[in-house]
């Protein structure tokens, strides 16, 4: 049923409701203001109380009357009955014709069927009944907090003592819970303080976490070893003087070391340094290989008569298990671009950590990562300024992608405008997984005046431990060449440098988390405040 607007009615007398209706409106050409007008006249009228003669200006001043004169809580009787518009409506009605007290009320509600609960009770008693149009839906769809303070609530006392007891369980069954927990995480916070003892211990320093790349299933590494499935590499590492004749000279004039041990070799390729190891008098080599190349060292042990001493093994190091429990020595030829790059180190510290005797040796066992500035203007105009003005239009967007991408080429030695700034020294026998990612302060003194267009980045290696004769070799870009050639990382904003200047900051080296084998390099600049992230991929 409609609401009269602002629940206030009209009159009851007809008169009163004749001479409304001649002062409002007609429908035609008449707008909403108008109406308005006309239920604001409706204010002035009275409303007849439910329990008495009593008239009020409104229906919330009757049912305020009726809450406080008569003690009937229309609101909490609405509620409490469930009443749609209709039942209010009905009850209303039932009310003005048969004049019932709120006590009768009260006693009617306990029969099976209310009184008021009929069809009958839907014509008005009274024409234009204020009480008729005011809204109590609102009444039943808004939380109404029932007030209880007015009436006692009796319980037998069985079940009231019933119910206390219940109460005091609970609250005991609280407190018990309660302590159970404070101990629980007392537990656990022993158990944490244990677990990093455990980790931090002397006994499992070399029982680190094998990191990413132990983790990457077959399938996930099989780009990386399918690259050395193809003999282009390999005889570009063989034709590597530097690189094979260092190995080959290590172990060659160092036979002491091998004599009658027992050899593994991660990544053995066509075999070259198993066979070296074999001719140096090693008792047994185990050389493991997970590229299709395996197969052709097979054939190669074979044509130089050492299948006897040489075992291949095909396979992941971390997936595969050894013929034996324990080797003596360790060697492997796992360097990449830039040291770290394809982190073939992780294997050979997983190897490491299973498989080598407590007094064995990783080889090589030590080397070097550092830094030099490099100055070449024309180089970094061809690849970054080069941007600027392309065939007279602007691309400067691009310059960013060229500083993002470390580069691996030759860098021309008389470009080295800085000494060396050594940024990680690796000791392969002791480092773990974790330390391989770094972040490192390095500090480059200028050698000459000029332009500073880039850090170049080399590493060096040496075999020492329990050498007589020890081995280094180094890629710097003042050495001989190699296949590894350098690192180059551009700079944004070159960097003018006089002599003697200092060109400081700091570099972060980190596997990539989607590509565990690449790298992610940041490189910030203290003098000019530049932040460079570069690519290793």
């Amino acid at each position: 049923m409609a609401d009269s607007g602002d629940s206030k009615g009209a009159t009851s007398e007809s008169a009163a409701a004749e001479s409304d209706a001649m002062d409002c409106p007609s429908l035609e050409g008449s707008d909403d203001s108008d109406w308005e007008e006309c239920d604001d006249d409706e204010s002035g009228g009275s409303v007849l109380d439910l329990f008495s003669k009593e008239e009020l200006p409104s229906a919330e001043d009757v049912f305020q009357h009726c809450k406080t004169e008569h003690q009937f809580d229309m609101q909490k009787f609405v509620v409490k009955n469930k009443f749609d518009m209709y039942g209010y409506i009905k009850f209303i009605n039932y009310v003005r014709s048969k004049n019932p007290s709120p006590t009768d009320i009260s006693d009617s509600c306990q029969a099976k069927e209310a009184p008021w609960d009929n069809d009958q009770y839907l014509q008005p008693v009274l024409q234009d009944d204020p009480l008729l149009f005011y809204d109590v839906e609102e009444w039943t769809t808004q939380s109404v907090a029932m007030e209880t303070e007015d009436s006692d609530i009796t319980l037998p006392g069985q079940q009231y003592r019933a119910l206390l007891e219940r109460l005091h369980q609970a609250e005991a069954r609280s407190e018990v819970t309660e302590g159970q927990l404070h101990d629980a995480l007392k537990d656990i916070d022993r158990l944490r303080q244990t677990a990093k003892s455990f980790i931090l211990s002397d006994q499992h320093a070399l029982r680190p976490s094998h990191g990413a790349v132990a983790q990457l299933r077959e399938d996930e590494d099989a780009a990386y070893f399918s690259s050395y499935s193809h003999f282009s590499i390999h005889m570009d590492m063989l034709q590597d003087k530097v690189r094979t004749e260092s190995y080959r000279d290590f172990i060659l004039t160092n036979q002491h070391l091998f004599k009658d041990k027992v050899v593994l070799d991660v990544g053995c390729g066509t075999g070259i340094l198993s066979m070296f190891a074999a001719r140096a008098g090693a008792s047994q080599v185990i050389a493991v290989d997970q590229s299709e190349i395996i197969y052709k060292a097979m054939d190669i042990v074979r044509e130089n008569h050492l299948d006897h001493i040489i075992k291949l093994v095909k396979g992941r190091v971390e997936d595969i298990q050894l013929p034996v429990e324990k080797v003596d020595i360790i060697i492997s030829e796992w360097m990449g671009y830039f040291l770290l790059f394809e982190s073939m180190l992780d294997t050979v510290l997983y190897a490491r950590d299973h498989w080598l005797a407590p007094n064995g040796s990783v080889y090589p066992d030590r080397c070097t990562l550092s830094l030099v500035a490099i100055g070449n203007a024309k180089m970094h105009s061809n690849r970054v300024a080069f941007w600027n003005d392309v065939y007279g239009f602007k691309m400067t967007c691009m310059r960013s992608d060229v500083t993002r991408e470390g580069s691996v080429e030759e860098i021309d030695p008389e470009t080295v405008m800085s000494e060396p700034s050594l940024i990680k020294m690796v000791d392969c026998c002791s480092v773990s997984v974790a330390e391989l990612d770094f972040t490192a302060d390095f500090s480059l003194t200028a050698t000459r005046d000029g332009t500073c267009t880039g850090i170049g980045g080399y590493f060096d290696i040496m075999f020492e431990k329990n050498c007589k004769n020890k081995v280094y070799f180094s890629t710097a870009p003042n050495c001989m060449k190699t296949h590894w050639k350098q690192t180059l990382f551009l700079l944004e904003k070159p960097v003018e440098l006089k002599q003697g200047d200092l060109l400081s900051g700091k570099i972060s080296v980190k596997k990539n988390k989607k590509d565990p084998r690449a790298l992610v390099v940041r490189i910030e600049i203290t003098n000019t405040g530049q932040v460079l992230d570069f690519q290793l991929q």
